[in-house]
């Protein structure tokens, strides 16, 4: 375990195992540095892996006016304390957070994004109506159904297969975050020309079965960036590490090499 102290003076955990070249993982909305057990055996056989703890949960603190600009700090913290050359892999959420932070650093070396979440035109992710049931529910379980089941169209059966993970207690006490990220996917511009002075190559990944918005984004990020490919995850949705970590640890580790 390490911490860091981000520019705002927040405390932001990491847990680290391996040997090798440094990995930076960050997770997505409604969950913690757990979400990667799955497949952080196997990439620490290759690498020193550095599974952050996003701010709000876990390891790390949290401050009192959210920003996603705040989180592209915080992980440039850990990019730094990593080292040079810093492999990153971010999912959802916390690809957005990984673009914000690759704008602050020139330690990366290549970047993997997993279904970063953005609107783009003719595909929302969210309604106002998904919004309000983020905000109204009345418990962490309650929030984390809406995020699954309305947000990423997931099935009574896959929710199910979901609660019997070991993640799913860190997805609960992440909960109280998940209204302001989906607040600030809605305003995230995913195009923005400002991405263009990301000089590390980038891998993007995209489930096929995944909901509609997610390759837009994908490909309206593509068109910003320098040295990008987009590539299908065949048969996944939203969470290849759980459904297919062969596959997901194939097109990772491919990348990374």
């Amino acid at each position: 375990m390490g911490t860091v102290t981000s520019r705002d003076g927040t405390v932001i955990g990491f847990h680290t195992v391996g040997q090798g070249p440094p990995l930076v993982l960050v997770h997505g909305t409604a969950a913690d540095h757990t979400r990667w057990l799955p497949v952080l055996d196997q990439l620490a056989e290759q690498y020193t892996v550095h599974a952050v703890d996003r701010r709000g949960r876990g390891l790390s603190g949290d401050g009192p006016d959210y920003d996603i600009r705040r989180e592209g700090e915080d992980l440039a913290a850990v990019i730094g304390a990593a080292g040079k050359d810093v492999y990153v892999v971010g999912h959802s959420y916390g690809a957005l957070c990984s673009l914000e932070a690759a704008l602050l650093t020139n330690a990366v070396n290549r970047i993997l994004l997993y279904e970063p979440p953005a609107a783009t035109p003719g595909h929302q992710v969210s309604s106002p109506a998904l919004l309000a049931a983020l905000r109204e529910a009345g418990s962490p379980e309650e929030i984390v159904t809406v995020l699954f089941r309305d947000a990423l169209s997931m099935s009574d059966e896959q929710l199910s297969a979901l609660r019997g993970t070991p993640v799913w207690l860190a997805r609960l006490a992440a909960a109280p975050t998940v209204p302001r990220e989906f607040a600030t996917v809605e305003d995230f511009d995913i195009a923005a020309s400002r991405f263009a002075g990301i000089r590390a190559p980038v891998r993007l990944l995209v489930g096929t079965e995944s909901p509609a918005y997610f390759r837009p984004a994908a490909e309206a990020l593509a068109t910003q960036l320098r040295d990008v490919e987009v590539l299908d995850l065949p048969g996944q949705a939203h969470v290849a590490m759980d459904s297919a970590p062969d596959l997901f640890l194939d097109r990772v580790l491919g990348f990374m090499r």
